[in-house]
């Protein structure tokens, strides 16, 4: 019998032993857990995992993580494992005062490349000597091979002015 490829998305409040039960439901159900993301966001866990489980046992454990107390567990099914895709690795690092807009003005810009947002990490912290509130974002990016890197950058150094902040993108060495 094959494998059934799911995504979890995992959301609870956060507490000492979550991610333990919810690996040992996962075992316990012959699940392998080969990929995930997870973190502590305004007092709660949220999380992102990818299983592998066999067919038979998918449904049983499907039941068992929705029964998990406190525990907000959905799962989606998704097609095998796909091999490393082909194309330009980027990193996009950004840091300025927040406001409104930032995420949506930079992702735009992307899109519009064609630039595939592979990971996405933001946070605010205080400025060191100012005590403002400060915007960071660390993105890794996958362009084609053949991406226009000066247009993407003269784009993106164009909205950093209107935005004030300070963005720097790079190619990343595998």
């Amino acid at each position: 019998m094959s494998d059934l490829f799911l995504i979890l998305t995992v959301i609870g409040d956060d507490r000492p032993g979550l991610v333990g039960e919810l690996s040992a439901t996962i075992s316990a159900h012959q699940g392998n857990w080969l990929e995930s993301s997870m973190s502590h966001l305004a007092g709660k866990f949220a999380g992102i995992v990818e299983v592998a489980v066999p067919e038979d046992r998918a449904n049983a454990l499907k039941t068992a993580l929705a029964a998990l107390a406190g525990l907000n567990v959905t799962a989606a099914e998704s097609s095998a494992p796909k091999s490393a895709v082909a194309g330009r690795r980027l990193k996009l690092s950004l840091v300025g005062h927040d406001r409104i807009g930032i995420v949506r003005e930079v992702s735009q810009v992307l899109a519009r490349h064609a630039v595939n947002v592979e990971d996405l990490s933001t946070r605010t912290a205080s400025a060191p000597m100012s005590a403002e509130i400060m915007f960071h974002a660390d993105i890794d990016l996958l362009a084609s091979p053949d991406l226009d890197a000066r247009a993407l950058t003269a784009e993106l150094e164009r909205i950093s002015n209107d935005l004030m902040v300070d963005i720097n993108l790079d190619e990343k060495i595998a």
